[in-house]
């Protein structure tokens, strides 16, 4: 396992250094002046000109390319154009608030998704099962940005619930946003737990644990939970990861100020380290996420262990 996790580790370092590579040839083809755009149009040409050579932007490409590198390995991911501070520090400032969103709509995707699911399975083809997969297909279809505009509209405006603004609203400002990021999620794992599920009900050593008098409830938490959830596991682990990577438009949506409001920022201002460093920090947060699920199998699954 330990070795496992040193490779996953190396080959981390090689495909972030791949998406940096990406990021920053895309970011340098597309038209557009980033030191115009920081300055205005009517800007000096020659203050253009010393600006450029300031930032580095006059140097050739791979010369760029390696003094980001640097500094990306000693933690710093340059300075922002249109703020004027530490890309760095900006991360850290917006990313608590992006934990906050993530681990609250991943409460509701894991709750609802995972009891849904179990009930489901329980009563297949029943009226329970039609409606629970019904509203789950609905999540999983329905765009997070009409479902938020839409509890934003009905519990916020028209009910007044819940504030329709979660900037300055304390945890209650944190419920609208959740529910609408948490649906999406909860639809997948509710029609993955079901499916996962049903299946491992049918094996043999199920049939023997009913045979043995155990109650259905126990039989299912027990002997059957365990096997079923372990693709669950995989999915949840991913998603938290892609949650906590940018919520962009709940953020926007709820003026939340986390990493996706910033990149989206970014892009508006054509900030370019800005949006270098959010998009790389959101690549790590995904890859330590799949790391997360792999070691989460290996101890939930000694098969996998002994594979490793």
């Amino acid at each position: 396992m330990v070795t496992n996790i040193v490779k996953r580790i190396l080959q981390t370092v090689l495909i972030l250094i791949g998406v940096a590579l990406l990021i920053f040839l895309m970011l340098r083809i597309i038209p557009g002046n980033a030191i115009l755009t920081m300055m205005g149009d009517k800007t000096n040409p020659e203050a253009v000109e010393r600006m450029t050579a300031e930032l580095g932007l006059d140097k050739p490409f791979y010369v760029q390319f390696w003094m980001y590198i640097k500094g990306v390995f000693t933690g710093d991911l340059g300075t922002s154009y249109s703020l004027n501070r530490s890309v760095s520090e900006l991360i850290s400032t917006s990313f608590p608030n992006t934990v906050k969103l993530a681990i609250a709509a991943a409460l509701v995707a894991w709750i609802v998704g995972i009891i849904c699911g179990i009930i489901a399975a329980v009563k297949k083809n029943g009226i329970i099962d039609h409606l629970f997969m019904g509203v789950s297909l609905l999540g999983v279809s329905v765009p997070v940005f009409m479902v938020a505009m839409v509890l934003q509209y009905l519990l916020a405006y028209k009910l007044q619930w819940f504030p329709i603004s979660s900037g300055n609203a304390g945890w209650v400002g944190y419920i609208l946003p959740a529910i609408a990021l948490g649906w999406n999620s909860a639809g997948s794992i509710a029609r993955l737990t079901r499916s996962t599920l049903l299946e491992v009900l049918q094996e043999d050593y199920i049939d023997t644990a009913r045979a043995k008098g155990y109650r259905q409830l126990y039989v299912i938490i027990r002997h059957a939970l365990r096997n079923a959830v372990l693709p669950v596991i995989t999915m949840m682990a991913v998603q938290l990861s892609s949650l906590l990577s940018g919520a962009v438009i709940c953020e926007t949506v709820f003026s939340i100020n986390g990493i996706g409001r910033l990149a989206v920022a970014a892009i508006e201002a054509r900030d370019i380290p800005l949006l270098q460093g959010t998009v790389l920090f959101s690549t790590v947060i995904v890859i330590l996420g799949n790391l997360l699920a792999d070691c989460l199998y290996s101890v939930l699954d000694p098969r996998i262990r002994k594979e490793v």
